[in-house]
């Protein structure tokens, strides 16, 4: 395909074009992988290490108690990974039956931390090397310490406020009473003995060993009803990933419990309005996507949960008739209000990598909402997710709180083929903004022919219930006031942090072009 090379959007990054590549977001992170690809591994070896090296030098948003998700192209066809937790047992709707929504902090967000067993499935199934070598990057880091970057600096200072309830949390993650500034030298040297103690048991430690042990006893000790026997339990399922073909390009998700499928709709909509006679950035265009979006979202919000629990097959929902029937709903002259609801905030990191020998993996991990649950295992620098703050207490909805489930999932990668073969890995981080983004991202590139970092570079927009829609800084003020006048509520959300922050990797004739995300501290990096 060929694309054009004029960068017409405010950047500071240029892509990356190499034979091996790493793309996240945090620099030292991005090199970790690339230490590996360097060593002889191969993708799967360069983003386990990158993962793992995410929890250490960019806490703001993920850690050792995250959960994971990935899709990977071993060289001949695509495998899905699905590492999220499942509740506790012993919760109900009982349990919550004094509350009006689910708790974002504390034990009763807690859901069984799955990223572990990411690194473990992904390494026994295609790593090349030693496990214990993937962490090597992030000990180093961990007890040696590391300068804080900018971006995740003016994250952490949010914290002390966000997480006063929460004393362990300050001793693990404000040694000096505050957060580190930009450039401060961070060092977490009971993070880089749980990695050692994960590194050599190959995760047994955390699942069933002497981790698992403490962090049973700290739930015990402070109100927390998940135990060992619910970590012992846990499981990372392989999966088939679901698709929709879109102009010639088919997208792929990770199915439920997870979001991906709102991409697909969308996607799977606009297959039938012709988008690409209107001009990128026009009013047109942006309405098509935007309408698109809330209808996808409608169904996501109504029908996603546990596979277990779900009352529709994905399949119904990505049928080309459903999806025909959809798009006529959306009216040019003027927006609508389907019913639904946004996914909540979330705090994310995603990578990608591809190696010269056609290995390429789409991975994210992620606490949800920054740090997570404020709960953290006392000297062990695991600091617990609160993924179950995505289920909800509806009798009978689909994703009811229950124990031993999976709940709602906003962290989704994406993979891209054409005719059966690899063409892109990539990811948008950030809670409500990654299905939009996958889907902004697929349209750029492939409706409106932008190379991978143009796409990157591009503002965004984002919808909220209620015909609400934010509008990054960079569209023509005419075509916000168009967009206006068709009843769309334009609100003002100029944040980075509210528009995501993308990763991609695309192949070439003879390699791969890498693009990062200017949004975030990240690179994409290569050789």
């Amino acid at each position: 395909m060929q694309f054009n090379w004029e960068f017409l959007y405010a950047s500071r990054r240029m892509p990356v074009m190499a034979r091996n590549i790493v793309a996240t977001s945090q620099p030292l992170a991005a090199q970790a992988g690339l230490k590996m690809l360097q060593a002889g591994g191969n993708a799967v070896d360069a983003a386990v290490a990158t993962a793992i090296a995410l929890t250490v030098v960019e806490p703001t948003m993920n850690g050792i108690g995250s959960d994971a998700f990935a899709i990977v192209w071993d060289g001949n066809r695509l495998h899905g990974l699905n590492a999220s937790g499942r509740s506790p047992a012993a919760w109900d709707l009982e349990h919550f039956s004094r509350l009006k929504s689910m708790p974002i902090f504390g034990w009763d967000a807690v859901t069984v931390p799955g990223a572990v067993s990411s690194w473990v499935e992904l390494s026994r199934r295609f790593g090349r090397l030693p496990f214990e070598d993937l962490f090597e990057p992030a000990i180093g880091y961990a007890y040696g310490g590391f300068l804080v970057s900018p971006i995740t600096a003016g994250v952490w200072k949010l914290a002390p406020e966000t997480y006063k309830a929460f004393p362990e949390f300050a001793v693990a993650f404000l040694p000096h009473g505050r957060a580190p500034e930009a450039g401060e030298k961070f060092e977490f040297k009971a993070q880089a003995k749980t990695l050692e103690r994960i590194a050599k048991t190959k995760g047994e430690a955390f699942y069933r060993g002497d981790l698992a042990d403490k962090i049973a006893a700290h739930a015990r000790a402070t109100g927390g009803l998940i135990t060992k026997e619910d970590l012992a339990a846990h499981k990372a399922d392989w999966v088939e990933t679901i698709s929709t073909k879109y102009h010639g390009f088919t997208l792929h998700e990770i199915p439920p419990n997870g979001q991906g499928i709102a991409a697909l709709l969308t996607l799977g909509i606009l297959e039938y309005r012709d988008i690409q006679n209107y001009p990128a950035d026009s009013a047109d265009s942006l309405h098509l996507q935007i309408e698109a979006m809330k209808l996808a979202f409608a169904d996501t919000c109504r029908y996603v949960s546990d596979p277990s629990s779900m009352d529709i097959d994905c399949g119904d929902l990505l049928n080309p008739e459903y999806l025909s029937q959809r798009a006529k709903l959306i009216d040019m002259a003027k927006a609508q209000n389907p019913a639904f609801i946004v996914p909540g905030c979330g705090d994310t990191v995603y990578l990608s990598t591809a190696d010269a020998g056609g290995m390429m993996v789409s991975f994210i991990q992620s606490n949800f909402w920054g740090f997570g649950s404020g709960i953290v295992v006392p000297d062990t620098g695991i600091s617990l997710q609160n993924r179950g703050a995505c289920f909800n207490l509806e009798k009978g909805h689909p994703n009811q709180v229950e124990g031993g489930k999976r709940p709602f999932h906003t962290i989704i990668p994406a993979f891209v083929t054409r005719d059966g073969q690899p063409l892109m890995s990539f990811g948008v981080m950030g809670g409500k903004m990654q299905a939009q983004g996958h889907a902004q991202i697929m349209v750029r590139m492939f409706d409106y022919h932008q190379n991978p970092q143009t796409a990157c570079d591009a503002p965004r927009w984002c919808v909220f219930p209620n015909m609400k829609v934010a509008f990054e800084p960079g569209f023509k003020p005419e075509v916000v006031e168009d967009l206006s006048r068709r009843g769309h509520k334009i609100i003002k959300d100029g944040e980075n942090s509210s528009f995501g922050g993308a990763q991609l990797i695309y192949r070439m004739a003879d390699g791969y072009c890498g693009a990062s995300d200017p949004r975030k501290d990240g690179q994409a990096v290569g050789f």
